[in-house]
């Protein structure tokens, strides 16, 4: 197959708009210094007066503590900026600019920062630069963040090259008023950037198209003086695409793993990528169509390597931007394709290519990126472990019984029949183990597994269920106070709950974190949804997708009030908490009330005085299954709190 990219301007080859690179071999070594400081080379560019006339044009003011922003990223501009053909359109990209400056402050979007991938020109003219000069004013009158980096067709030979029309136009002195900008290599074709979001600082390289064992070493430097920083590396020629472009839509093969090294990207790869695990993205431009794929560096990280040029498309791309949306909540990145150009224009009135390509659609520009930041990150950023809070801290006003499983057993250890686990609340409302005939001697163990905002870092590990009946359950004493507790003024119920992967819908399902025994049917309820034989209250695990489900018999009526959460995937902790007001009952999941909260009174918890049990739940009067899965802290508090009281609160 062939490796489409753009021929240097400067080679023999005339004005060809396309050319072949195999691997290019590294330039030769120039003589500069290695230094993290600004490098100053060339004269102050000369602003344009109206560059930023447009009254169209925004504010920049992205949000550095949202856990969702954006980076956009632009490649090879080349087809816009072809100066000595008297061949220039700066439109298209300024277009793009004032999008990228509007949407910094769109919380949907919240562009914090841009990235330009090289070959801002076609020929490195002084009267193309002159033009370039002139659109990126208008990212400049706004304070917008961005780099920029030289490509092949703005340049020849490598960093040590000495002056240019590019690094006059584009060097380190047009950074001078940026607060984002880190500094430079003493060439000025290497710089550093660093933006905000998130909450945390992120580096972006933007280095040269051909760079020395000098900038490499600054590079290094660079990453080493800044050791928490998650970076980007942006370069002009990285990876390219193997597969062709000679149908459309491209016959992508896998999108996922569509790209491989250069020739200059196994340099670049060996001297600054592999044994830097703080870089885990990088962006190239040059080679087209665009592609990806992911490649395994030293310490066993992925590294994230794209490729994105529209070069070779309507109008030389006309400005498009790639926008990676960072979600750190949802632990994604999406990344969308759109020309601002096109979308700015009249829908009615585009021509049938414009229309095509205002957004760029398929798998290779447009798609997610599931990323574990903090597991990634966690090497440089280590994942700050909430410590446990004593029991005493949560004995909030109201604390009927608090039950938690810290500094009683070894992990791993089996708790066995008539022990004790004791109520922290001093209320008198101790557990008692109880272990069904049948059932192994490690059906209930003590476990360091917890969710992490738990006051206690340990939980039980039941292993329950039915077909056939098995497992150990708890209980409170026939004489403890809180088996006769109404909570006719209200209540909150909290626990943590993690299912394992074996989990079974037959097996497990409806089996109780937290029940209360004596039967409906013996306490006289009636009505509708009315089961006589299930238990009064009951905070279950339904077998549909594993909703969690509080079902409790309130004192004012005869028949039940549901609370449904959504389902709740296995090998991760969730906290849940039941709250009534006196009058209304709401289910929370990770502090965030559910859907299904009917809009129903419902005083009270109805009561026979009987036990209440802690992984067991009873139909007809007799147990029927134990609950599968670990179960954290539960408290029982006889008032309602507010979600910044939950034992989640910080």
């Amino acid at each position: 197959m062939s490796i489409h990219g753009d021929t240097p301007s400067q080679e023999s080859t005339g004005h060809s708009r396309r050319g072949f690179l195999r691997n290019a071999a590294l330039a030769g070594a120039g003589a500069a210094t290695v230094g993290t400081g600004a490098s100053v080379l060339g004269g102050t560019p000369a602003f344009a007066a109206d560059a930023a006339k447009s009254g169209k044009t925004g504010m920049w003011r992205p949000d550095p503590t949202a856990l969702q922003f954006t980076l956009a990223v632009m490649p090879d501009t080349q087809f816009l900026y072809w100066g000595s053909q008297d061949s220039v359109n700066r439109t298209p990209q300024e277009e793009s600019f004032r999008y990228i400056i509007d949407n910094s402050g769109n919380p949907d979007n919240n562009i914090v920062f841009m990235a330009h991938l090289g070959d801002m020109t076609q020929d490195a003219d002084p009267l193309s630069f002159k033009q370039v000069d002139k659109a990126f004013a208008l990212l400049d009158a706004h304070g917008a963040a961005y780099s920029v980096l030289a490509g092949n067709h703005d340049v020849s030979g490598d960093d040590s090259r000495g002056d240019t029309p590019y690094l006059q136009t584009m060097g380190p002195q047009r950074f001078k008023r940026s607060k984002t900008f880190a500094g430079s290599d003493p060439t000025g074709y290497n710089t550093a950037h660093i933006f905000q979001a998130a909450g945390h600082s992120w580096l972006v390289l933007a280095m040269d198209w051909r760079t020395t064992d000098q900038g490499f070493a600054w590079a290094n430097d660079v990453i080493k003086a800044h050791p928490k920083m998650p970076v980007i590396l942006t370069t002009h020629d990285l990876v390219y695409s193997n597969y062709d472009d000679n149908v459309f839509p491209y016959e992508s093969g896998d999108p996922e793993n569509n790209a491989v090294l250069s020739g200059y990207g196994e340099t670049v790869w060996d001297k600054l990528i592999n044994d830097n695990d703080q870089i885990f993205l990088t962006l190239n431009g040059h080679y087209w169509p665009p592609a990806r794929t992911t490649k395994k560096n030293a310490a066993g990280n992925d590294v994230h390597m794209h490729i994105t040029n529209y070069q070779n498309r309507y109008f030389g791309g006309g400005g498009m931007i790639r926008l990676y949306h960072f979600d750190l909540t949802r632990n994604t990145i999406d990344v969308e394709t759109i020309n601002p150009w096109i979308l700015a224009q009249d829908p009615e009135s585009r021509t049938e290519l414009a229309a095509e390509h205002a957004r760029i659609t398929g798998p290779v520009d447009n798609f997610s990126m599931p990323i574990d930041f903090e597991k990634r990150f966690s090497s440089f950023i280590p994942v700050p472990v909430r410590p446990a809070r004593p029991a005493a801290r949560e004995l909030v006003k109201g604390t009927m019984a608090y039950w938690r499983f810290d500094g009683q057993g070894a992990p791993g250890t089996a708790l066995t029949a008539g022990q004790t686990i004791h109520d922290l609340s001093g209320k008198g409302n101790d557990l008692t183990v109880v272990t069904l005939p049948g059932t192994a001697a490690d059906a209930l163990t003590w476990s360091a597994d917890h969710h992490p905002d738990q006051p206690a870092h340990a939980s039980l590990k039941f292993v329950g269920g039915r077909n056939p009946l098995h497992g150990t359950y708890l209980t409170t004493g026939a004489k403890a106070p809180l088996n006769a507790e109404t909570f006719k003024s209200g209540y909150t119920i909290e626990t943590f709950v993690m299912m394992p992967l074996d989990w079974d819908a037959g097996n497990n399902g409806w089996a109780a974190i937290l029940s209360r025994r004596g039967s409906a049917g013996d306490a006289g309820k009636h009505g509708k949804n009315t089961d006589p034989n299930e238990p009064l209250v009951q905070f279950a695990i339904s077998n549909n997708g594993r909703e969690p489900q509080f079902n409790h018999y309130p004192l004012n009526d005869t028949y039940p009030t549901t609370n449904w959460g959504h389902g709740l995937v296995e090998l991760k902790w969730w906290h849940l908490a039941v709250v009534n007001d006196g009058r209304y009952t709401k289910l929370y999941v990770e502090g965030a009330p559910v859907v299904d909260n009917p809009n129903r009174e419902s005083i009270g918890l109805t009561s026979l005085g009987l036990p209440w049990l802690v992984g067991g739940h009873e139909s007809a009067g007799a147990v029927d299954i134990v609950f599968h899965g670990n179960v954290g802290d539960i408290r029982i508090v006889n008032r309602a709190l507010s979600t910044k009281e939950f034992l989640t609160h910080r």
